[in-house]
């Protein structure tokens, strides 16, 4: 009900007097009790019914009891009702106008039955349908919350009331409905399964998982069961999700996503899936089973077929990258595995893995907790569930803590924003024009009036200054108030434009003449050459969309955008960089389109028009019923609010001056046009000349010319690094004698040294020569500080040492971290740095202390 909450509140007009949706919607708070209940899921879709002033309690009541018992058909005897404790009217409608004995309706607390949209927020009294499993168990003692005879399946919320931030319900001007009835319930009663997951939305997906992991649902187990379940529903939320845009990464929604594809891939390998489950080990499954969630998508969504491909792919190279995670979580494992062995060894204990560590594997690692248990259990080592479930409660209710502080309430301005109509925008056609002041505020609280020299908000009766939306920043220009035909008697230099509380059109500016009054006439006059700008970087974005799908494909799609004076910014979903050949083709299509010098066509219609004439929607963006549609005949049609150009010839030029990933699966392409267009030509012009200047050739021969002094910097670079490695190695043959033999028997060689200035690489031969000269069992650590601010360490040891069960990469980190840094490597070889050279001497001593105390101890 989010997108309705505006008209809920009254901040916005009603554009209809009631509506019916089917929204998809995605839940993960509570995610572990996926495949455990019979109800819980991750994806499910939302049926609901609104009214927004129109109807209210009384039919919204009748109706829902006509939709399950006419419509859907549930017999009357099967369904109970719960009501808020204190509605008697709703008590009253279900039990006399409807007929419900009052033995079925409960009467249930705030908890239950008082509906709210966070913190703060249209809210009020709920009532709910229940349908009985098992109504012959009769009245007594019956629970609704008892999900194995009870299952609540649709909602009625009476939004009577706004919740304030003091708790206290302020009654709301006009009453509303907001229902939701879950689609997937209502398949589990109409079906007659025991449960959500085996109903014809879900189980084909359930079938499919199935066969790939070679078990039968049917005579499986539990735990496999819920396995099963688990890949059903996450599947289901993963296609949906990147088909409208969502791409995996490690934010926002995208983190959602990629949660989800990581929980599935876990789950198939506890049901034992290797590879794609059809013997390429190599290969991944999530895109096998993904098909068949496209297959049931189609007929209701024919979108999710033709992105089939995208979400393939994505799904597949997720995969692959975070089996290679979990790979490193299984040498995690056997590490800490190792040290439980040896501590319990040392300190004649039972081994346990620290429940500290076994959450860190599951969730940095994703490595699953039952495979962290199940190995532990082979190598004799039990495993800390008590300490796991309190690491798990402790990210649960941070995740709780943040879900329940988001604030859905109008922030402040709210009562301005009852006495402000909305903005006239007449920036499309007009540049400059005379408007009244409607109201001043100064961070954020009104004011009357605002003298020279202070930030101010002003807001007008109409406007030609575009407010920043749909990517595009907000115009510039300035406020004059005159007095008299020819006096001038204030001015306010605009910087920023942006829309609150509906559509009212805020500018930020500063007062740099006079004193600017509430109810004075101002001349609004935006600065023609900045929106120029704007419009020839808007235009050119639509523009690179279209490009784009010509060249990498029709499945692209924008994931955002921002169109500036300076430059534009496109993001958009894509696997890989774009080659130049590709970049090249997409700059060759642009300027053949601006040199077309096509008229653009702009036309206001009704949203279901446009998207059937092929209009672009963007994902995430909210539409009326009518929309302004911006087309290039021939090339791009996009629903867009922006300012735009009106022939393609004003664009003058396009140049791609970035192409690069900023986030798994997406892209984002920087580029310049018109004015901006030539003054980066100009630039790269200047820089060129300047270039060839100073290294004395044409321009055409810039290219060989620094290539050759490249190779030539390379040679005396590698002729310098050779006689830095010569001049450590032969320090290194001087200090070889200096090392100490330890241990009960003398028997190992022990050398830790500083090398002053040497840089990491010298370092490195270094040791090698000494690991090489001195004879097995022997330990080098040899440090230096290569520069100001660094630090360079490197361990080597012998094959004897090693034995010992002595690592080089574990040893010479945690040296390095006494030095600000850290490294690793292998067991015989490793390097590391540290960035506080002031630390050097000290960690080398603590470095030779700990080998001899080490060795000589192993060596009694």
């Amino acid at each position: 009900m989010l997108q309705f909450k505006p008209i809920f509140l009254g901040k916005i007009p009603r554009q209809v007097p009631c509506a019916a949706t089917a929204q998809r919607c995605i839940r993960t708070n509570d995610i572990h009790n996926v495949g455990l209940t019979a109800r819980h899921q991750t994806f499910f879709e939302m049926l609901g019914n609104f009214s927004f002033g129109h109807y209210f309690k009384k039919q919204a009541i009748l109706w829902a009891w006509e939709l399950s018992t006419a419509e859907f058909g549930l017999p009357p005897d099967r369904l109970w009702i719960s009501v808020y404790e204190d509605d008697d009217e709703a008590f009253q409608l279900w039990s006399h106008e409807v007929g419900v004995p009052v033995e079925r309706i409960k009467r249930l607390g705030e908890e239950d039955n008082f509906w709210t949209s966070g913190v703060t927020g249209p809210c009020g009294p709920c009532s709910e349908i229940y349908y009985d499993f098992y109504p012959e168990r009769g009245y007594v003692d019956a629970d609704l919350n008892d999900d194995t005879r009870f299952i609540e399946f649709y909602n009625l919320v009476f939004m009577q009331y706004n919740k304030k931030d003091d708790g206290s319900l302020e009654p709301l001007k006009q009453k509303n409905i907001d229902t939701g009835l879950g689609l997937e319930r209502m398949a589990r009663i109409l079906q007659k399964v025991p449960n959500n997951y085996e109903t014809d939305l879900i189980f084909p997906i359930i079938e499919k998982a199935s066969k790939l992991a070679n078990v039968s649902y049917g005579i499986a187990d539990d735990q496999t069961k819920r396995n099963l379940k688990i890949i059903g529903d996450h599947m289901r939320a993963i296609v949906f999700l990147i088909s409208d845009g969502v791409v995996p990464s490690n934010v926002g929604r995208g983190y959602v996503v990629r949660r989800l594809i990581r929980r599935v891939v876990r789950t198939g390998r506890l049901l034992g899936i290797n590879g794609d489950g059809r013997g390429d080990l190599e290969g991944a499954f999530l895109p096998m089973i993904a098909e068949k969630v496209v297959e049931l998508s189609t007929h209701i969504d024919a979108d999710v077929k033709n992105k089939a491909p995208r979400i393939f792919e994505e799904l597949k190279r997720e995969e692959l990258r975070f089996v290679q995670t979990l790979e490193r979580g299984e040498k995690l494992l056997e590490e800490k595995l190792s040290d439980a062995l040896s501590s319990a060894e040392r300190n004649g204990t039972v081994p346990c893995l620290a429940g500290e560590d076994v959450f860190l594997l599951y969730d940095t690692y994703g490595y699953p907790m039952e495979i962290t248990k199940e190995v532990a259990e082979e190598r004799g080592v039990s495993i800390d569930m008590d300490g796991f479930d309190i690491e798990m409660e402790k990210q649960r209710r941070q995740s709780q803590a943040a879900h329940n502080t988001v604030k859905l309430a109008i922030e402040n301005g709210e009562n301005i924003a009852e006495n402000v109509p909305d903005t006239e925008f007449i920036g499309y056609d007009r540049l400059h024009c005379k408007a009244m002041i409607e109201s001043l505020t100064v961070n954020g609280n009104p004011v009357p009036q605002v003298s020279e020299g202070s930030n101010v908000e002003v807001l007008l009766n109409k406007t030609p200054f575009y407010a920043e939306s749909g990517g595009q920043i907000g115009d510039h220009g300035f406020l004059y108030i005159s007095e008299g035909e020819n006096q001038l008697k204030a001015v306010v230099e605009i910087l920023d434009v942006q829309k609150s509380f509906g559509n009212i059109f805020v500018h930020k500016g500063t007062v740099q003449k006079g004193v600017v009054e509430v109810g004075k006439e101002v001349k609004a006059a935006v600065d023609v050459k900045l929106r120029q700008r704007a419009k020839v970087h808007h235009t050119a974005t639509h523009l690179l969309q279209a490009a784009l799908k010509k060249v990498i494909g029709q499945e692209t799609s924008q994931a955002g955008s921002l169109v500036a004076f300076d430059r534009l910014r496109f993001d958009f979903n894509f696997h890989r960089p774009l080659r130049d050949s590709e970049l090249a083709e997409i700059e060759k299509l642009i300027n053949g389109w601006i040199e077309d010098a096509t008229l653009l066509q702009t036309k206001v219609m009704p949203l279901v028009d446009a998207k059937s004439a092929g209009a672009i929607a963007m994902f995430g963006e909210k539409y009326g019923e009518e929309v302004r549609v911006v087309e290039v005949p021939g090339v791009s049609m996009e629903l867009c609010g922006g300012t735009h150009v009106r022939n393609t010839s004003e664009i003058r030029g396009f140049k791609i001056i970035s192409e690069q990933g900023i986030a798994s699966g997406i892209r984002r392409i920087e580029a310049v046009a018109g004015e901006a267009f030539i003054e980066y030509i100009n630039a790269r012009d200047f820089y060129l000349k300047q270039l060839c200047s100073t290294l004395k050739v044409k321009p055409e021969e810039v290219t060989t010319r620094i290539e050759n002094l490249l190779e030539e910097l390379r040679v005396v670079r590698n002729e310098n690094s050779a006689v830095r490695a010569k001049a450590a190695i032969y320090k290194a043959s001087v200090i070889a004698s200096k090392a100490l033999l330890v241990g009960n028997s003398k028997q190992y060689r022990v050398l830790v040294e500083c090398f002053d200035d040497v840089d990491a690489e010298s370092l490195k031969s270094a040791a090698e020569y000494l690991l090489e000269t001195l004879t097995d069992p022997a330990a080098v650590i040899l440090g230096s500080c290569p520069g100001e601010g660094k630090v360079s360490l490197v361990a080597a040891f012998t094959p004897g040492v090693v034995d010992q069960g002595i690592q080089a990469g574990k040893f010479i980190g945690q040296i390095a971290k006494l030095c600000g840094g850290g490294g690793g490597g292998r067991p015989n070889f490793a390097q590391a740095g540290g960035r506080k050279p002031e630390n050097l001497a000290s960690a080398l001593d603590k470095a030779r202390s700990e080998l001899i105390a080490t060795l000589c101890e192993k060596g009694n």
